[in-house]
């Protein structure tokens, strides 16, 4: 590493030179490959386009214009990798995913796409078949918000198809889910079950239990699915990994990953195909404080983040508002932190040195998240901390008032969005919040021009992962059948430069990686995603119908497609 470093230093300086002092003073080692042959994006204002990038030892060592090249850098031992056309980006990294569970959701009942409770049955049912009586059947992906019912499905829809196995079906956004009669029998909530602090368990007519359980309550029939083990986990969390690859990801933000998996994915890192920047659960307090970062070898893997809830999600209804519900005007949604344990993690964070990143959806939870940062931080002055700007984010940051708004870049916090939220949430965002709130809604034109930047991410499982769809969401606005009213506040898309920093130059910054990732610039690694089409110039509608083309990272191809 230290002599990649030195080599690439020594490389600028001849570069700075004019070509008889180059000759006499520098002899430039060859590098180990080129890619040139199509547009090639920076991510760098200062330069936002070059024509060749020359890679040696993982690192970048030369971009610019092809006349520009110095001498001797390419040889024949070179490996010249010609793009055809096709463009190439600085790694894409996606700021906000579980890798687990992108390995987990084909091995699950994927219900990604079901479109009534009616289809919603007819999945359950298939697989249902291929079970013995007694089995647990556990699904994810569905979303009612389209259905024609207008309704969460209930226990009694899933025993019409499936009386004899214990199911439950998580919805989309993982802070929800129905269960059957089977399931909850199994896992003891009756109707005189008490719905723990953070959590919600919802009632038919007759006072019985109907199946839908909100966050915390969620638990009891969650444990009656099967985890993974061992050697199987890993292959699992293997499988998120590569599935993130091929759509032309090469970093992962991975999010509320329990704190015994951090050794399993760092021993992992030599095989792992994306970069992995680690916010652990808040079990993995006491063992970052007491050892430090963990850094792998590679620095493929890093753990020095913690993840924090602050409320539940919009769709489900347990995202803290300020005002109730429009379409539930008895519910305000529900807070998932208490402000004194989450005020006392906030300090020992700042004064160790731990970066939060902290789920924060509603008005209501995102105005008490910025209320307790500033709190913190005001404990804490800077000469007491052990990172004078700890560079805490607020994962998800939906709908803000737009009086809090100036507050992100005064204290510091970064938003990390997923686009793809809103292009999903605004067909219903309406109905929840009315038409006043959603002036704060997915605000990511206005957050920028606060003076922010803006972590990009999919949050799959709960999104697909996919970085054409984010991109698209960010610069469109639109969903993905082109609809938009003046609900949706067109006016909150951003520049294609924008979305093209969300996800690579600002996810760096997030990470505390812009020294070493994030754009395509001498010195850095060379991690690359290349799509068969220019995203920064086609049509808006066609980013969507880019093919991934190949991942690069550190230099190495590690996935083409056809």
């Amino acid at each position: 590493m230290r002599i990649a470093i030195l080599g690439t230093a020594f490389l600028l300086a001849a570069c700075s030179m004019d070509g008889a002092e180059r000759d006499t003073a520098v002899t430039v080692e060859a590098a180990d490959s080129v890619f040139s042959g199509g547009p090639i994006y920076t991510a760098d204002e200062r330069r936002e386009q070059v024509e060749i990038v020359a890679v040696r030892g993982g690192r970048i060592v030369y971009a610019g214009a092809e006349a520009d090249i110095p001498d001797g850098l390419i040889s024949e031992a070179t490996t010249a990798i010609d793009l055809e056309g096709a463009a190439m980006y600085p790694g894409f990294t996606d700021s906000h995913v579980h890798v687990i569970g992108l390995g987990a959701r084909e091995r699950l009942l994927n219900l990604e796409g079901t479109t009534s409770i009616a289809d919603l049955q007819t999945r359950v049912a298939e697989a249902a078949a291929n079970l013995p009586d007694g089995s647990v059947l556990q699904g994810r992906g569905w979303i009612e918000t389209h259905w024609p019912e207008g309704r969460f499905p209930t226990r009694q829809d899933i025993d019409a198809v499936a009386p004899d196995l214990a199911v439950f079906l998580i919805r989309a956004d993982g802070h929800a889910l129905v269960a059957n009669s089977l399931a909850l029998e199994r896992a003891g909530i009756t109707a005189d079950s008490v719905a723990p602090e953070g959590g919600d368990i919802l009632h038919d007519e007759d006072g019985e239990p109907n199946g839908m359980l909100i966050d915390t309550a969620m638990a009891p029939v969650g444990a009656l699915g099967g985890t993974f083990e061992g050697e199987d986990r890993a292959q699992v969390y293997l499988e998120g990994a590569w599935s993130a690859a091929r759509y032309g990801w090469t970093g992962a933000h991975d999010m509320s990953v329990p704190w015994a998996d951090v050794a399993m994915i760092e021993g992992l890192s030599e095989d792992l195909p994306v970069r992995v920047y680690i916010s652990a659960n808040p079990d993995a307090f006491g063992p970052l404080v007491r050892d430090g970062h963990v850094i792998s070898d590679n620095r493929r893997v890093i753990a020095r983040a913690i993840k924090l809830y602050m409320d539940g999600a919009l769709g489900s209804r347990g995202a803290a508002l300020l005002e109730p519900y429009s379409d539930d005007p008895d519910n305000s949604g529900l807070m998932l932190s208490r402000e004194d344990e989450t005020l006392s993690g906030m300090v020992t964070a700042l004064q160790e040195g731990i970066q939060l990143n902290i789920h924060a959806i509603g008005d209501r939870g995102n105005r008490l998240l910025l209320d307790w940062i500033e709190e913190a931080r005001a404990a804490v002055p800077v000469e007491q901390r052990a990172i004078a700007e700890p560079r805490w984010r607020n994962e998800h940051t939906q709908i803000v008032d737009p009086a809090d708004i100036p507050r992100f870049a005064e204290l510091g916090v970064i938003p990390s969005m997923q686009p793809s939220h809103a292009i999903g949430d605004l067909f219903f965002a309406p109905d929840r919040l009315g038409p006043d709130r959603l002036d704060g809604a997915y605000a990511w034109r206005a957050l920028i021009d606060s003076g922010v930047i803006i972590a990009g991410g999919s949050d799959a499982p709960v999104e697909r992962g996919d970085p054409r769809i984010e991109f698209y969401g960010a610069v469109a606005r639109r969903g993905l059948d082109g609809t938009q009213t003046e609900d949706w506040r067109p006016d909150q898309a951003v520049t294609r430069a924008e979305a093209l920093r969300m996800f690579t130059a600002w996810p760096a910054y997030a990470s505390f990686r812009e020294d070493e990732v994030g754009r395509i610039a001498e010195g850095l690694r060379a991690d690359f995603t290349v799509f068969s089409a220019d995203i920064m110039t086609i049509p808006e509608e066609d980013i969507l119908t880019v093919e991934p083309v190949m991942t690069v990272l550190d230099g190495e191809i590690v996935w083409r497609g056809e």
